[in-house]
C-alpha cells in the first residue's frame, strides 16, 4: 500500500508552504499512469489536465491568502456514478456509453469543488452498483493490495474508490453505500469507509441503484479523513471529530446471524476489537437482537434494491440487456417478480422493523460487529456463479443491515500487520453520524497502535 498522509496532514503541510496542489497531483498522476500499477484498472476517466488547471488556480489563490477551505487543493476520486459537468456517466457499464454527458456537477461534486478539493477523474465499480465484490468484467477488476499477485477482490461497489486510496492515487475517494458499498471494500483493503444516514447528502445527479437505500459517503484512510469529506458533502464546516471517551461506552455486539460463517482471520480480529474495548473501559454486551433473523424473509424477493433497480432498468434492458454483466441483469430481473402489492407491504415491514430495532438498541451507544465475515477471496475463487452469489451475500449481509434500518456506520481496520485486512463495524441510529464519528475515532486510536 502507498496510501497518502490523512488530509489534515496534508492541509498542514499546503497551508505551511512544504507542498503544493501541484505537487500532490502531479504524484497521484503519476501513481495512476504508473504501468506496474492498477491505475488502469481503477480510473474510468483522468481529468489530468483540469486537474493540473485546479491545482495551479488553488496554488496562487494560497500564496495570496486566500483559499476556499483549509482542504482545498487536495486529490479526490470520484466514483463513476456522480454526474460531472461534460462526462458521460457510465456506472461502470458499456450499455450507457452513447448517453448525453452531464450538463453540470451533481450537488456533491459541485460542493468539493467548492471546498477546493481538486478532482482527478471517475473510478471503476461494480456495474450499476449491484455487487459487494467489486468484479467488473468490462472494465477488469481492480485487485486489492493484499497479496496483490494473488489477485484478491477489492469489494465492492466503490471498488476503484478503494484502490486509488491505497495506492495513493487520491486521498480519499467519493463513493455510494446502498447495502455496504462504501464499508465492504474499506473493510477488504484496510481503508475506512463511512456510511452516512441517507438524508444528510444530496443524490441529485447520482444514478441511482434503490432510492430508498442510496447514501453517499467517503473511502480514506482515517476516521478524520472521512469526516471532513463527510461534512464537505453534507454542506457543512469541514472539521474532525473529539474522540468520545471509551470508558462507559456503552456497545452492543448482535449475536443473531452476524457472526456466523467468519473464517478464522476475522474472527480472531474481532475476538481482540473486543478483548481491547472491554480493556479500555468500554461497556461491551451480548445483545441478542433475533429480530435479524426476519431479514431474509422480509427480502426474500430481491428486497428494495431488485424493485427499485427494475424500474429505473427494466426499458434499458429491453433493448440493451445482451450488454449488462449477467451477474447484475440476474438481479436486477428479480424486481421483475414483485408486484405492486409485494412493495408496499416491503416498505411498511422495513418501517415497523426500524420502528423494533430502533427501541432495542436505545439503551446502547452503538452497534459493533464484523463489516463482512470473510477476508478477500481471489477473483479466481469467483468464477462459478454459485460461489460468486454466495460470497456476495455473504459479504453484504452485515452492512446491509444498517442501510435497511437508515442508519450510520462507519468500517475502520482492526487486524494486525501481515495479517489480511478486516474490518470492524460501528454502527448508530439514523441522524446519529457526529456522536457515531466522534466514537469511531476514539475506537480507531485504540486499535491502531496494534497495526503500526
Amino acid at each position: 500500500m502507498r496510501i497518502m498522509h490523512p488530509v489534515s496532514h496534508l492541509a498542514a503541510e499546503l497551508e505551511g508552504g512544504r507542498t503544493t496542489s501541484r505537487a500532490l497531483v502531479e504524484e497521484c498522476l503519476a501513481r495512476i499512469a504508473d504501468p506496474e500499477g492498477e491505475g488502469a484498472r481503477v480510473f474510468l476517466k483522468v481529468h489530468a489536465d483540469a486537474a493540473r488547471s485546479a491545482a495551479d488556480a488553488i496554488d496562487r489563490g494560497r500564496s495570496l491568502g486566500v483559499t476556499p477551505s483549509p482542504y482545498a487543493g487536495i486529490p479526490v476520486s470520484v466514483k463513476d456514478l456522480f454526474d460531472v459537468a461534460g462526462d458521460v456517466t457510465t456506472a461502470g457499464s458499456r450499455v450507457l456509453a452513447d448517453a448525453a454527458p452531464a450538463a453540470a456537477d451533481c450537488s456533491v461534486v459541485a460542493r468539493l469543488r467548492a471546498a477546493g478539493l481538486i478532482i482527478l477523474g471517475r473510478t471503476n465499480m461494480t456495474e450499476f452498483a449491484y455487487s459487494g465484490l467489486g468484479l467488473n468484467p468490462h472494465y477488469g477488476t481492480p485487485r486489492n493490495p493484499y497479496e496483490r499477485a494473488e489477485g484478491r477482490i477489492p469489494g465492492g461497489s466503490s471498488s476503484g474508490a478503494a484502490i486509488s486510496v491505497t495506492d495513493g492515487m487520491a486521498a480519499a475517494g467519493l463513493g455510494t453505500d446502498t447495502g455496504g458499498s462504501c464499508r465492504i471494500p474499506a473493510a477488504l483493503t484496510g481503508t475506512v469507509g463511512y456510511k452516512p444516514t441517507a438524508s444528510r447528502i444530496p443524490r441529485d445527479g447520482v444514478l441511482p441503484l434503490s432510492g430508498s437505500l442510496d447514501s453517499v459517503g467517503p473511502i480514506a484512510s482515517t476516521v478524520s479523513c472521512c469526516a471532513v469529506i463527510d461534512a464537505i458533502l453534507a454542506g457543512d464546516a469541514p472539521r474532525t471529530p473529539e474522540a468520545f471517551p471509551l470508558a462507559g461506552l456503552r456497545l452492543a455486539v448482535p449475536q443473531a446471524m452476524v457472526l456466523d460463517d467468519m473464517d478464522a482471520a476475522v474472527a480472531a480480529a474481532f475476538a481482540r476489537a473486543v478483548s481491547a474495548l472491554s480493556g479500555a473501559g468500554a461497556l461491551v454486551r451480548d445483545l441478542p437482537l433475533k429480530e435479524l433473523l426476519e431479514l431474509p424473509a422480509i427480502n426474500a424477493m430481491g428486497g428494495l434494491p431488485a424493485a427499485e433497480a427494475y424500474a429505473w432498468h427494466r426499458r434499458l434492458l429491453e433493448t440493451k440487456g445482451k450488454g449488462y454483466d449477467p451477474r447484475v441483469a440476474v438481479r436486477i430481473m428479480k424486481g421483475a417478480q414483485q408486484s405492486a402489492a409485494d412493495y408496499i407491504d416491503l416498505c411498511a415491514a422495513r418501517v415497523d422493523f426500524i420502528q423494533r430495532v430502533e427501541s432495542i438498541c436505545a439503551p446502547f451507544d452503538a452497534l459493533i460487529l464484523p463489516t463482512v465475515p470473510l477476508v478477500a477471496p481471489t477473483i479466481s475463487a469467483l468464477e462459478d456463479d454459485q460461489d460468486y452469489a454466495r460470497i456476495n451475500l455473504l459479504m453484504l449481509r452485515n452492512p446491509s443491515i444498517v442501510n435497511f434500518l437508515d442508519g450510520c456506520a462507519m468500517s475502520i481496520p482492526c487486524h494486525t500487520p501481515g495479517e489480511a485486512p478486516v474490518g470492524l463495524m460501528i454502527a448508530g441510529a439514523r441522524g446519529a453520524d457526529r456522536r457515531l464519528m466522534a466514537i469511531a475515532r476514539a475506537i480507531e486510536e485504540l486499535l491502531r497502535p496494534a497495526r503500526n
